[in-house]
């Protein structure tokens, strides 16, 4: 379950249905009781503010100000007591990476690709990326880039942003290059499959990514170089950095803290106070 949280009034305007529906109470999509395993936080801010709802909002949401609908997994009420007593699940929610239970990126294109892929991140990060990062490709038996058919029918020339990527595809020769350079000996009507075998995989055009040079003096009839090792990011041990790791640890600690006024108004300030801690991760 998430850490990001938003605080509703049970009264407040926000909670109203429209006239003749029925707020409909729904189970997470893989069967799970969120009532069984209530977060700690989410029962200590429900005996600080009864009679509210908690948005779970998804840690990937990173933008500014109450994060959109389609950001927020679900919702729990406590009751007059202070107990948790109701789950409501978001049927607008898109799960985030993390919450579709994807592996952690192999590197900044594949996270771009993964967040672009589900709402979180702009395909156009991942056009920016990619024009500017070395990729692996496959090798025929002469020397030249391995062709091959997207699921849309396209032909694509299958490129990998990490050695845990190129990996993941199987054992073939391979060799690595910058994507301008490539893109230069790009025969016209092939696009670049990025990561077929990873988590989410995407088909660039050419066109979306920086032109080459002009002026490059090696930038006609240029052949390719002779097959190298494969050193990608990761390479070593085919995984991402610790530092790439660790870069979402406590992502949406901060979302949804803000409490709307009526909320405000429904506990003593000292109490309030209290709650804003639990909520924006200074007590545990």
């Amino acid at each position: 379950m998430t850490d990001g949280i938003q605080t509703e009034n049970e009264s407040g305007a926000e909670n109203e249905t429209e006239p003749g529906t029925q707020s409909r109470v729904t189970a997470p999509p893989d069967g799970q009781d969120p009532l069984s395993e209530v977060p700690q936080r989410i029962q200590e801010a429900a005996r600080i503010a009864p009679d509210h709802w908690f948005g779970m909002v998804d840690p990937a949401w990173r933008g500014e100000g109450p994060p959109p609908e389609w950001a927020v997994a679900g919702r729990y009420r406590s009751s007059a007591e202070g107990e948790v007593v109701e789950w409501q699940y978001n049927d607008d929610y898109r799960p985030s990476p993390s919450a579709n239970g994807w592996p952690e990126p192999t590197d900044p294109v594949d996270e771009a690709i993964q967040l672009a892929a589900t709402g979180y991140g702009p395909e156009e990060d991942v056009f920016r990326l990619l024009a500017e990062a070395e990729v692996g490709v496959l090798l025929t038996p002469g020397g030249g880039l391995v062709r091959a058919t997207a699921p849309d029918g396209e032909a694509v020339v299958p490129v990998f942003t990490s050695q845990a990527q190129l990996e993941a595809g199987g054992r073939y020769a391979a060799r690595t290059v910058a994507v301008p350079d490539l893109l230069v000996d790009l025969d016209e009507g092939l696009r670049l499959y990025v990561n077929p075998a990873g988590a989410v995989s995407m088909s660039v055009m050419p066109e979306q990514l920086s032109a080459p040079d002009e002026g490059h003096p090696e930038a006609e009839n240029r052949e390719l170089p002779e097959p190298e090792p494969v050193s990608l990011p990761g390479a070593q041990d085919g995984n991402a950095s610790e530092a790439d790791k660790g870069q979402d640890d406590g992502r949406g600690e901060d979302d949804g803290k803000g409490e709307d006024d009526e909320s405000k108004q429904s506990a003593p300030a000292s109490a309030r106070d209290h709650l804003v801690d639990i909520l924006s991760g200074k007590e545990t």
